[in-house]
């Protein structure tokens, strides 16, 4: 088969290690500690004027659940439009009804609004209270694919349902595995599956250069959320997954 990979990213710079990596395309996000939300203004345009291959773009207004309001509605067509204008190649949506179906209406408009970009419904998927009609409600929204780690937390426990979609798809839609895949994981989930592309973030930590460290101030409101640390892609992370991608 041949094989996509597509980088979960949250910055410019990450976005251009993908790229050197060999990855076809990036997700690009904003805070990644809550699932990834919509990306400022600065950050779509540095990472479109620097990166060749595929951008797509997490059109979500806030963290928490699925379920938005009209303003957060109005946030997601505003953000939607300014994607287009930019030059991205995709945009990344999830928006689900208050009992736990997914919203077919409003879905299917945002994708009209987005054409001629293409759409990815996000794990937002993974939330939703019956996969296989889920399922179809996605495909008549018009979407091109659904990113999914099979209703578990992580894509190794949900590959049999991964499996079971990409079956029931049938290529009228893709199915994108995602969360949780790495080096150690990835041929298991390629056979498993059956599915053509992948979603990881492939990232490293790595140290911040300040000298002067402030102790005991969080700006992230809590200890755990490091101060002087952040995650980047690791071009040999994506390198290692598209290599054992290749040899399958």
């Amino acid at each position: 088969m041949n094989f996509k990979v597509e980088i979960c990213v949250d910055s410019p710079e990450s976005a251009i290690l993908a790229q050197s990596a060999g990855a076809d395309r990036v997700e690009l996000c904003d805070n990644l500690i809550e699932g990834g939300t919509t990306p400022g203004y600065g950050t779509i345009v540095t990472a479109r004027k620097n990166i060749d291959i595929g951008l797509n773009v997490i059109i979500r207004p806030r963290g928490g659940d699925f379920l938005y309001s009209d303003l957060d509605y109005d946030i997601m067509r505003r953000d939607i439009d300014f994607c287009g204008e930019c030059g991205a190649n995709g945009i990344v949506i999830g928006i689900l009804r208050a009992d736990g179906t997914i919203d077919v209406e409003r879905t299917a408009m945002l994708i009209e609004m987005a054409h001629p970009m293409e759409v990815t419904f996000h794990r937002a998927f993974d939330m939703i209270r019956d996969p296989f009609s889920g399922l179809e409600d996605v495909i008549i929204t018009g979407a091109n694919r659904i990113l999914t780690s099979g209703h578990k937390n992580q894509v190794p426990d949900g590959t049999e349902l991964i499996k079971q979609l990409v079956g029931k798809a049938h290529n009228r839609i893709i199915i994108m595995p995602g969360g949780g895949i790495n080096i150690s994981n990835i041929e298991m989930v390629a056979r498993s599956t059956g599915a053509g592309e992948f979603h990881f973030t492939g990232r490293k930590t790595i140290e911040s250069s300040m000298i002067f460290r402030k102790e005991g101030i969080y700006m992230g409101g809590h200890p755990d959320v490091p101060e002087f640390s952040r995650k980047v892609a690791d071009p040999g992370i994506i390198k290692g997954v598209i290599e054992i991608l290749t040899a399958i």
